[in-house]
C-alpha cells in the first residue's frame, strides 16, 4: 500500500542527504585561498633570505636522511595509523616539487593541500606554519627553486592500511584544529615579543614537540592565550619538556642570556641539547642571528608556569654515601662525568641535580638517553668530544631503572622511581643514537 506521506518524507531526506554529500565532497576537495597569483622572480637576496627562513624552520630535520641528497626526503615517521615517510621537497619536476607554482607551495606549507587538492598529513607542521608571513613564504619558495639542488629521489607510500589511509577526512581535522590565517602582531607587546612570538608559533613550530596533544594528535595550543601552550609532551620515546616559568620542568631558572646560549651553542650551565632537539639545534637554532635568539627568549620568559602542575620548586640537597640500588652503579658508571654530587661539569657535562629529565613525572628521556647514548652535538661545524654513551648493551633493565630511580630522587630530585617494564618497552622500540648526524651546508 503506498503512503505518500513517507514517500514525500524519503524523498526530503535522500534530497537532504545528497546536498550533505554534495557539501562534503566541496569542503573537503575545495583549494585554499592564496594570496599568490603571479609569477616569482628569483633574485639572489630572495633566495639567500629563503634560506635562512628555511634554517628557522628546520627543514632539514625531516626531509633530509645522512647519506642522502638534501631535502629528498625518506625520513620514516611513525604515528599511530602507520608509518609515513617525509617527502622529496627539491626541486625535481618528476620526483620533488618542481612544477610547484608558489601559488601550489603556498598551498602545500600553510595549509597542508598539494596540487589536486591532495591532503598532507599534519605530521607535516602546517598549523604552525600557516603563520608564516606572504615574505618568508616568497623567500622560502626561492630558495627550494634556485638554492636546492634537484634530486631524482621516488617519495616512499605510506604504510597505513585502507580505510585509514583516506585523506579527505583531514579537511575536516584542519576545520576544528588548524589556523587559517598568518601571525598578527599582538596589540601591546613589544617588537621583539612579537618576532619571538612568530618564530616560536610559526617557522619554528616548537608546539609540534613540547604542547601536549589531544584524542585527536592535535596540539591543545597553538599560542599563549592557551595554558597549555609549551608545557611539555611525551613525543617518539623523549619528553619534550615544558618551555614556559615552571621552575622544575620548564624555564622558570634560566635567564634570557641562558636560553640565546642554549640555542646557539647547545650548552648553558643547566643543560646539553639531546634527543630530538639535537637534530634542531644542528641544522636550526645555531644558524639563527642573535636578534632572533634574544626574541625567541625574551617571547619564552612571557609565557607563565603553572605552580599547580609544576611542584615545589627544586633545591640542591646534599646526598650522603648510602647503599641504595642504584648508587654504586652512579658512582661506576655515571659520576666520573656527571660528578659524585651530581653537578656535572658545566658547560660540558650536564649536571644531573635540577635537570628537567630527573624532575619530570615522566620518564621517557631518562631511560632513552641512558639506553641509546646521545647523539653528536656540532656546533660552529666542530663536533662535540663529549658524548652520552649507549648502556643497552652494559646494563639491564633492572640495572637501569635502580640507577635512574637514584639519580630521579637524589640531590632534592623529586621525577619519581623508574620501572624495568618501562626500560624493557623503550629498549624494544628505540634504537642507539648515531654518531654520524645528520649536518647539512646548505651553500
Amino acid at each position: 500500500m503506498n503512503n505518500p506521506r513517507f514517500a514525500r518524507t524519503a524523498g526530503w531526506l535522500v534530497l537532504a542527504g545528497l546536498v550533505a554529500a554534495g557539501a562534503l565532497a566541496w569542503y573537503v576537495t575545495r583549494q585554499p585561498a592564496t594570496p599568490f597569483e603571479q609569477a616569482q622572480t628569483f633574485d639572489p637576496a630572495l633566495v639567500s633570505r629563503g634560506e635562512y627562513v628555511a634554517r628557522v624552520s628546520d627543514c632539514v630535520a625531516c626531509h633530509s636522511l645522512p647519506g642522502k641528497a638534501p631535502f629528498a626526503g625518506g625520513l620514516e615517521m611513525a604515528t599511530p595509523l602507520g608509518a609515513i615517510h617525509a617527502t622529496n621537497i627539491t626541486p625535481d619536476k618528476s620526483a620533488g616539487i618542481g612544477a610547484y607554482t608558489l601559488a601550489d607551495f603556498d598551498r602545500a606549507v600553510r595549509h597542508g593541500v598539494a596540487p589536486g587538492g591532495r591532503r598532507l598529513y599534519p605530521a607535516m607542521p602546517y598549523p604552525s606554519y600557516v603563520k608564516l608571513s606572504d615574505d618568508d613564504i616568497r623567500a622560502l619558495y626561492a630558495f627550494f627553486m634556485k638554492g636546492v639542488q634537484p634530486a631524482n629521489q621516488p617519495n616512499i607510500p605510506s604504510d597505513i592500511p585502507w580505510p585509514l589511509n583516506m585523506r579527505w577526512p583531514i579537511a575536516l581535522w584542519n576545520g576544528l584544529f588548524a589556523p587559517s590565517t598568518p601571525y598578527a602582531a599582538k596589540q601591546g607587546q613589544d617588537a621583539q615579543w612579537n618576532r619571538g612570538a612568530y618564530i616560536v608559533q610559526g617557522p619554528g613550530h616548537c608546539g609540534s614537540c613540547h604542547t601536549p596533544r589531544g584524542l585527536a594528535f592535535n596540539e591543545k595550543a597553538l599560542d599563549e592565550s592557551g595554558t597549555p601552550f609549551l608545557a611539555g609532551a611525551l613525543l617518539d620515546g623523549w619528553y619534550a619538556p615544558s618551555l614556559r616559568q615552571d621552575p622544575n620542568t620548564g624555564l622558570g631558572r634560566w635567564s634570557e642570556p641562558e636560553i640565546v646560549q642554549f640555542l646557539k651553542t647547545g650548552r648553558n650551565r643547566h643543560a646539553v641539547v639531546y634527543g630530538s632537539m639535537t637534530e634542531a639545534f644542528n641544522n636550526s637554532t645555531q644558524f639563527m642571528n642573535d636578534e632572533d635568539l634574544a626574541a625567541i627568549a625574551h617571547y619564552l620568559k612571557s609565557l607563565p608556569g603553572d605552580p599547580q602542575r609544576d611542584g615545589t620548586p627544586w633545591q640542591y640537597q646534599n646526598a650522603s654515601v648510602d647503599t641504595r640500588p642504584g648508587a654504586h652503579t652512579y658512582a661506576t658508571r655515571c659520576a666520573s662525568c656527571h660528578g659524585p654530587d651530581g653537578k656535572g661539569q658545566p658547560e660540558w657535562m650536564p649536571p644531573l641535580a635540577g635537570a628537567t629529565s630527573a624532575l619530570a613525572s615522566e620518564s621517557a628521556s631518562a631511560i632513552n638517553i641512558t639506553l641509546n647514548g646521545s647523539q653528536r652535538v656540532v656546533a660552529a661545524g666542530l663536533p662535540d668530544a663529549y658524548r652520552m654513551p649507549a648502556f643497552r648493551e652494559q646494563l639491564s633493565d633492572a640495572e637501569i631503572a635502580e640507577v635512574l630511580t637514584y639519580v630521579r630522587s637524589t640531590w632534592g630530585n623529586h621525577g619519581g622511581a623508574v620501572d624495568a617494564a618501562a626500560v624493557s618497552k623503550l629498549r624494544g622500540h628505540t634504537d642507539p643514537a648515531s654518531s654520524s648526524p645528520i649536518i647539512l651546508h646548505m651553500r
